[in-house]
C-alpha cells in the first residue's frame, strides 16, 4: 500500500474502520484522538490549528463517497462546527445507524472539587445523548490549576456515573478537599478562560488526556448555558487602599502578634513593610490573583522561585521574610477558614523550604539578569534613586552587565 500523500489522506486511512464502532460516543472520542494530533504539534492558538485543519480536510475529502470518508467527515463537523464548510456536512447513505446522533447530546448534571488551598479546581459535568442509539452517558472532567492559570487536563469517557461516584468518594474521606454541585454556565466560563490561555501555550503540559480529547471537550463544553455569572472572587488586583487595608488588618492580627511582626520599629520595620509588599506583589502576578490563598504550593513557588527572580533582598530582608510568610499564612489559613491540618501542612513546609531559600539567596543561582544587575548595583554601595550615580555605575560596569545578559 502506498504511504498517505497527504495529512488528509493519513487521516482517512486511520479513521478506516470508523463505520465498524458502536456508537457515536466511540466515533467522536476516535475523532478527537485524530485532532489531537493537529492540537499538539501546533505551536500557537492550537484550538484555531484544529478548526483550520478540519476547514482543509472537508474540502480536501468533499468528493470522497466511502462510508468512512463520509461518516469521518461528519464527525468532524460534529466535533468542530465552527469549521468552514461543516454546516453542509451531511451522513452518507451507507452511514451507520448512530450517525445521526453524532453531537446530540444534554447535560444531565454538574459539580466542581478541588482541594480547600485553592490551589486546583476540577469541573466535572456528565452528558447523555438524546437518542440512547448515541451511546452511553458519559462525563467531562477538566482540571484548572489556578497557580499557572490554565486548564491543565480534560477528559472525557465513562461510564458517568462511576466517575462520579468515586469523585464523590474520594473527596469524602479527605478533609482537605470539597465537592458541590456546580452551576454549568460558571463551569463553561472557568473553564473555557483557562482553557483558552491552555490553546496557546508553545508546550502542553506532559500528562492527562489534553491533546487527545481537546476537540471532544470543547464540543461538550459548547453545550452548557453562557448567561453571564459573576465573577469569580479574587481576580482582580488589590486597590492601594485595599492593600493599605489589608496590611492594616493583618498587623493588627493574633498571628501577626504571635510573629512578634506587632511590634517590630526602627530599621526592621522597613524590611517588614518590604516584605509584606513582595507577598502582595507575589499574588497579583498569578492569573487568578488571591493574596490570601496561600498553599504548600503556592509558598514553595514564592520562596524558592518568584522572590529570587524578581526581588533584590538584603540580608535583614531575607531574615525577615520567612518568619513573614509563616505569619501570613497562617492569617490566610483563618481568614479563609482552612481546616487546620491544612494551616499547620502549609507552615511546615515553609519551615521546611527555609534552609533552600537561605541557600539560593547566598548563591544568587534564580536571578533573573535584571535583578542580578540591580544586586551588582546595590553591592557597589549605588543609590538606584540616585540617576547621576547610577548613570555613572553603569558607564563604568557595562562588562558585567553584558555578562549577565
Amino acid at each position: 500500500m502506498a504511504p498517505p500523500r497527504t495529512p488528509y489522506d493519513a487521516v482517512l486511512h486511520a479513521a478506516r474502520d470508523v463505520t465498524r464502532l458502536d456508537s457515536a460516543l466511540d466515533a467522536e472520542m476516535l475523532g478527537a484522538a485524530l485532532l489531537g494530533s493537529v492540537y499538539a504539534i501546533a505551536e500557537s492558538d492550537r484550538n484555531a490549528a484544529i478548526r483550520e485543519f478540519v476547514t482543509g480536510f472537508l474540502a480536501a475529502t468533499a468528493r470522497r463517497r466511502t462510508a468512512a470518508a463520509t461518516t469521518i467527515r461528519s464527525v468532524f463537523a460534529a466535533l468542530v462546527p465552527d469549521a468552514d464548510g461543516a454546516e453542509r456536512v451531511r451522513p452518507g447513505s451507507q452511514a451507520p445507524a448512530w450517525s445521526d446522533q453524532l453531537g446530540r447530546v444534554h447535560l444531565t448534571g454538574s459539580w466542581a472539587y478541588g482541594d480547600v488551598y485553592g490551589d486546583q479546581t476540577s469541573y466535572l459535568a456528565t452528558f447523555a445523548y438524546d437518542d440512547a442509539a448515541g451511546g452511553p452517558e458519559h462525563a467531562l472532567v477538566a482540571l484548572v490549576d489556578h497557580n499557572i492559570g490554565i486548564t491543565k487536563d480534560v477528559f472525557v469517557g465513562g461510564p458517568a456515573g462511576q466517575i462520579l461516584e468515586q469523585v464523590r468518594q474520594m473527596c469524602a474521606a479527605d478533609e482537605l478537599t470539597w465537592f458541590r454541585e456546580e452551576d454549568p454556565a460558571r463551569m463553561r466560563g472557568e473553564v473555557v478562560r483557562h482553557l483558552t490561555i491552555t490553546d496557546d501555550l508553545s508546550e502542553l503540559p506532559s500528562a492527562g488526556a489534553l491533546a487527545t480529547d481537546r476537540a471532544l471537550a470543547g464540543a461538550r463544553l459548547a453545550v452548557l448555558p453562557t448567561q453571564p455569572v459573576p465573577a469569580a472572587r479574587g481576580t482582580e488586583p488589590l486597590s492601594t487602599a485595599d492593600r493599605t487595608d489589608l496590611l492594616r488588618r493583618f498587623l493588627a492580627s493574633p498571628e501577626a502578634a504571635q510573629a512578634g511582626l506587632d511590634a517590630i520599629d526602627g530599621p526592621e520595620l522597613a524590611s517588614l513593610h518590604f516584605c509584606l509588599g513582595l507577598l502582595l506583589d507575589h499574588a497579583e502576578s498569578f492569573p487568578d490573583a488571591d493574596p490570601l490563598r496561600w498553599s504548600p504550593a503556592v509558598a514553595g513557588l514564592f520562596l524558592l522561585d518568584w522572590v529570587h527572580r524578581r526581588a533584590v533582598l538584603d540580608m535583614d530582608d531575607a531574615a525577615m521574610l520567612p518568619r513573614v510568610l509563616r505569619a501570613w499564612a497562617a492569617y490566610a489559613a483563618r481568614r479563609r477558614e482552612l481546616p487546620a491540618v491544612a494551616a499547620t501542612q502549609t507552615d511546615a513546609a515553609i519551615e521546611e523550604m527555609v534552609p533552600e531559600f537561605a541557600r539560593l539567596y547566598s548563591t544568587g543561582e534564580r536571578r533573573s539578569p535584571a535583578t542580578a544587575a540591580v544586586a551588582e548595583l546595590m553591592a557597589d554601595g549605588v543609590d538606584p534613586d540616585d540617576p547621576e550615580a547610577l548613570n555613572t555605575w553603569i558607564e563604568a560596569n557595562r562588562h558585567r552587565l553584558t555578562d549577565l545578559d
